[in-house]
Formats: C-alpha cells, sequence, structure tokens
C-alpha cells in the first residue's frame, strides 16, 4: 500500500475516536447519571418534568425550580417488579449494563480491522494483477519513472548502432534545447517507433536518450496497459500522459508496442467494445492532443511492426521510424569492447576473431557471450578470460552443452565421426563456403551427436546461386560419407536433408535459380517475427503442372547437391579416411591438428553451378552447425 493511501487511513481511525470521545465528553459534562431508586424518589417529589423511556434506560429533564445542578439526567430502567419490592423495603437501587466503553468500541473497529486484514493478506496480490493495484489504484498508471542517475545509461555504453543513435540525438538536442530548435519553424516528430528484432538494443537506447537529455523518463510495457476489466487500460494511457505533463519535460518510453497497437478487427463479434481497442483509441487521442513543443518525446519499440494499426504508424503520430537492425562484424566488435570493460581479459583475446565467430548475434547475444566465457574461465580455475573460454562459449551457445554422459557403441560412434569428417572435408574443398574452425564428436544439447563448426570470414549479403549449391553440398557431405564407407545411410543426417531442402525450395520458387522455370516467384514469404527466417504464406497461385516441375526441380538440386558431395569426398577418400581415425582418437579436431581441413581448391570442381546474378539479400541464416546427428 502507498504512504498516502496509509495515512487516509489513519486519519479516518483518528476521527473515529475523536468521535467517541466527544460523546463521552458530553454525556459527562452535561448529563447527570442518577440510580433507579433516587428516579423514582424525585418523580415522587415532582421534581421531573419530561422523559424519554428506552428499553434499557430512561432520560429526562428536571423541573427549573427542582434545586437540581444540572437540567439533564440519565438512568438505567430496572424491572418494576423488582424496583416495587426494593422501594418498599427502603433500598437504594440502580440499574446496571455489563457494556463498558472497550466493548462498544471493539464493536465497531474490530469488523473494520477484520476486513482489511483479509484484503491486505489474502486479496491484494490478486487484486494488483487484476488491475486493481490497491483499493484507490484502479486505473492508475503502472509507469515507472526513472531519472537520470537512474538509468545510469549514456550513449557512450551503446554500440553497433551508430545510424539509430544519430538519429535519437536529435531528440537529445530537441529537449535540451527546446527555444533554438524550432527557430526555422522545425518539430521534433511527436512518436519515434524503434523497429528491430530482439535482444538488438531498442530499450538501451531509449534509456541512453533519458540518460542523456537529462529528463524524466516513464517506462511501462503496453501489457501493461490491458487487463481484464474494461476501461482500466484507456483510465491508465490518461493518468501516464497527465503524470507526463506534470513533470515535462520528460521522455515516455511503451516497450511491446505491438501488445498494444495490434491492428483492429475489422468486426466485433459478442457485443460491445474490445478492451484493447478502446486502450488504443484511447492512447491515440492522446498522441493527437499533446504538442510537442511541449517537451513530451514518446518512444516506443517493437519487433513486429507489420501488426500495428495502420492509425497508430502515420504521419502526425509515429511519424518516424528507427531501425536497430543486427550488428554487422564493425558493431560486434564495438559492441563486444563495451563489454569486456567488465571482465578480466587475457592478452591471447582477439575482438575481431571474437566477432567473426558470431555471425547474427544481436548484443543481448554478445553480452551473454562475454559472461558465459567468465563464467567458462571460472570453471577452469583460470586468472582471467582466455580464447579459448570464448570458443567454448560459442560452442555451448550455438550448439548446447557438452553430454559426455551419452555414451555411444563403437559403430555408432565411429559412423558419427565419419560423417562429421565428410561435413568438414566437403567444406573446405568447395569455394563460397566457411571455413572450418572446429569439429567435434562429443554430443551437444538435445540430439546433436556431433557438429562441424564454421567461421564466416565476412558479413554477406548477397549469395550466387553457386555459393548456395556448394552449401548444400556441404550440408549433403555427411549422408555421402556414410554411403561412402559404409555402404549404406542413417537417420544421423535427417536435420541436413530438412535444411538443403529449405534451401533448394528457396532458390527455386523466391529467388528464380532455375532457368526452366522463368523469372518468377511463385511462393510469397512473409516474416513471422521481424528478423526471423521467413516462412511461406501456404496459398497456391500456380497449376498442377507448374507444382510437379517445381518439386523436380528441388529434386534435381538436391541430387546434384549429393553427387558434387560424394564426387568431392571420392577424391579425397584417404583424408576421409585418415581423418575419422584422428577425429575418433581425439573427440575434437581443428585445422592446426589436420592440415587437410584447411585446403581449399582453387577452382569449382565439376558440377558445380556458375555464379548467378546478384540477388535479395537471401534470408537463409548460414548456421555455425552443420550436420548435427
Amino acid at each position: 500500500m502507498e504512504k498516502k493511501d496509509q495515512l487516509n487511513l489513519w486519519y479516518a481511525f483518528a476521527a473515529f475516536g475523536a468521535l467517541l470521545l466527544f460523546q463521552w465528553w458530553w454525556s459527562a459534562t452535561f448529563i447527570e447519571r442518577v440510580p433507579y431508586s433516587e428516579f423514582l424518589r424525585l418523580m415522587k417529589d415532582g421534581k421531573v418534568q419530561e422523559v424519554v423511556v428506552y428499553d434499557n434506560r430512561i432520560e429526562g429533564q428536571f423541573k427549573k425550580d427542582s434545586g437540581e445542578k444540572r437540567d439533564l439526567f440519565v438512568t438505567q430502567r430496572v424491572n418494576e417488579d423488582i424496583a416495587a419490592d426494593l422501594s418498599r423495603n427502603n433500598v437504594k437501587f440502580r440499574g446496571g449494563t455489563d457494556s463498558t466503553v472497550i466493548p462498544t468500541i471493539l464493536s465497531w473497529v474490530l469488523p473494520v480491522l477484520v476486513f482489511f486484514a483479509i484484503w491486505q493478506w489474502f486479496f491484494r496480490k490478486y487484486a494488483e494483477k487484476q488491475g486493481f493495484g490497491g483499493l484507490m489504484n484502479v486505473g492508475k498508471s503502472r509507469a515507472k519513472v526513472v531519472v537520470q542517475t537512474d538509468t545510469g545509461v549514456t550513449f557512450a555504453d551503446v554500440a553497433g548502432v551508430d545510424e539509430a543513435k544519430a538519429e535519437l540525438k536529435e531528440v537529445v538536442d530537441f529537449l535540451k534545447n527546446q527555444e533554438q530548435y524550432g527557430r526555422l519553424g522545425a518539430r521534433i516528430p511527436k512518436g519515434i517507433l524503434l523497429v528491430g528484432p530482439p535482444g538488438t538494443g531498442k530499450t538501451l537506447l531509449a534509456k541512453a536518450v533519458a540518460g542523456e537529455a537529462g529528463v524524466p523518463f516513464f517506462f511501462i510495457s503496453g501489457s501493461e496497459f490491458v487487463e481484464m476489466f474494461v476501461g482500466v487500460g484507456a483510465a491508465r494511457v490518461r493518468d501516464l500522459f497527465e503524470q507526463a505533463r506534470k513533470t515535462k519535460p520528460c521522455i515516455i518510453f511503451i516497450d511491446e508496442l505491438d501488445s498494444l497497437g495490434r491492428t483492429r478487427a475489422g468486426a466485433v463479434t459478442g457485443g460491445g467494445y474490445d478492451e484493447k481497442e478502446q486502450t488504443l483509441n484511447q492512447l491515440l487521442a492522446e498522441l493527437d492532443g499533446f504538442d510537442p513543443r511541449e517537451g513530451i518525446v514518446l518512444l516506443a519499440a517493437t519487433n513486429r511492426p507489420e501488426v500495428l494499426d495502420p492509425a497508430l504508424t502515420r504521419a502526425g503520430r509515429f511519424d518516424k521510424q528507427v531501425v536497430v537492425d543486427r550488428p554487422e562484424k564493425s558493431g560486434r566488435i564495438a559492441i563486444l569492447r563495451v563489454h569486456m570493460r567488465k571482465v578480466k581479459l587475457s592478452p591471447d583475446v582477439d575482438v575481431a576473431e571474437v566477432a567473426s565467430l558470431t555471425p547474427g548475434f544481436t548484443g543481448a547475444d554478445l553480452a551473454n557471450l562475454v559472461n558465459e566465457a567468465a563464467l567458462t574461465a571460472t570453471r577452469r580455475g583460470g586468472q582471467n578470460v582466455a580464447m579459448e573460454d570464448f570458443t567454448v562459449a560459442v560452442e555451448r551457445l550455438v550448439a548446447g552443452i557438452e553430454k559426455r554422459s551419452r555414451l555411444l557403441n563403437p559403430k555408432d560412434r565411429e559412423r558419427v565421426a565419419c560423417h562429421e569428417m565428410g561435413h568438414a572435408l566437403v567444406a573446405s574443398a568447395l569455394p563460397g563456403t566457411d571455413p572450418v574452425h572446429k569439429i567435434s564428436i562429443i554430443p551437444r544439447g538435445i540430439g546433436a551427436l556431433g557438429y562441424t563448426l564454421q567461421r564466416p570470414t565476412e558479413d554477406r549479403f548477397l549469395i550466387s546461386s553457386s555459393d548456395l549449391e556448394n552449401r548444400m553440398a556441404v550440408l549433403m557431405g555427411g549422408r555421402a560419407a556414410e554411403d561412402i564407407v559404409f555402404g549404406e545411410i542413417s537417420t544421423g543426417a535427417a536435420d541436413d536433408l530438412d535444411r538443403t531442402t529449405e534451401i533448394a525450395r528457396q532458390m527455386v520458387t523466391r529467388f528464380g535459380m532455375v532457368p526452366g522455370l522463368g523469372q518468377v516467384v511463385y511462393e510469397q514469404s512473409r516474416n513471422v517475427f521481424l528478423g526471423d527466417t521467413p516462412v511461406t504464406t501456404g496459398a497456391k497461385s500456380y497449376s498442377e503442372d507448374t507444382a510437379r516441375e517445381i518439386d523436380i526441380a528441388i529434386r534435381r538440386l538436391v541430387d546434384r547437391a549429393y553427387a558434387l558431395a560424394k564426387e568431392v569426398l571420392t577424391a579425397r577418400r584417404p583424408d576421409l579416411d585418415t581423418g575419422t581415425r584422428l577425429l575418433l582418437q581425439k573427440e575434437t579436431l581443428t585445422p592446426e591438428q589436420f592440415p587437410p581441413l584447411a585446403a581449399r581448391s582453387p577452382e569449382p570442381l565439376a558440377g558445380a553451378a556458375a555464379d548467378g546474378e546478384p540477388h535479395a539479400a537471401v534470408a537463409i541464416t548460414a548456421a555455425a552447425v552443420a550436420g548435427g546427428e
């Protein structure tokens, strides 16, 4: 309970006690209490003017010439039969009552205290979860006000998103110099939407803006506006903007805006308005109602911009979108340096090499990587964090935790070693593939009995058709090695087949890389979440004959990749046998321990497709783990 509510409750108790005290003082000062026998005598003497008879007491008034000191009196009634007997025997008597002041007070106070205790200990937490937050807090905003010293974040703590920082520096300049900023008629955008995959630093950027500007920072999640009670969300939106107007200049930051600003339904079923729509409508009204020149800046973040209501993202509301994307290699280097300041590093740690091991990692992933490396160094009892710890941390994050307790029989272990060596040798032979960094037959994660770790030499945004086919051949290298050595295949290549088929399908249906099918997109893709792998919508807009041609083209690409992998491994059969035996012995191999893993073919082998024309950035993640069993 807030301090304000506690003070109000104590005021109520004090007022009730004062009322009881006044009542006692009034009765003691102006009303005379007399025994019942005395009342009977006064009544016989004719000194009583009038009385009011109650069930257990009699209140009356003396005559003016009675000679009594007080005008009013009160006495407790006694049964008439007993009173007559006592009066005949000249016994002085009076009525009594079992009630006292304390029981009377307790009869009023105890029920209140009982109900208050029940609320405090049993129903308060449930009520807070359902949107009450207290007896008087329904509709109050849950925004947390964080001042500059509380954020502790500046632009120096944010790295890898230089373009987004440059956009948000205008907001800081406006909050610091509001008068000079509008001298040419420019105005700050009402709302700025930070768009990017999860973990890229959108919330960190918002806190850095507040830290740089030195203004109050209102932080709230979009889901906290919506409750089961109709109207609570809209009331919270109003309360949030009222608080902001009282503390301007300030920054309002709404995280996960998609939970609040999702596109409104075309028709409402079941009658009435949806609570989320009422909350969104109130937010739209507040955005139209405040002037950015007052010094209120609204920031929001989402990783699902495609589901936001168009009325929310139009010009005049959230009229600027800042993309916070996954960092490139240079950005990853800058982010790693920020997080590495907090750990003790060994002189052999190369930040650029660590960054090259982490393509596709977000800022949150890199922070987790540095922490995992520090934990790895602690486990081994090291004095500082070495390069080996970062390599182990990457393997733990990408491939999973080692499962040394998962014992394989010698036959399966030999098959896994042959499978992984097949991946590595094909990758080391074909051009355009990522170099092999390490191969291992130590089980990891849920179902990986072995893995091949490849390290990209640079960030790539365009991939040619020949590179895609070579990547498919690397994935099929494990199955091809099993076929060559054992004369049969196993279920270990199930994940390889899945990923190979997906690459082939996208080459045929999305990238137009099969001449016989023309330059046509047959399957539209959509992003379920920003930053995720595109998935097809499932709707087919082509005939059955075309579908048959697509299936044949996909199968032809997969078969060609498999044939290329077998051709490479047949030519390198001695390396395959030697590498398998060495891998069985050591369990983990690097190119330094087995030089054939570092060999590169200067020219494309027979069967490799020629480079195609550049096309849009391929949304196929270059997985670090190839050939998981």
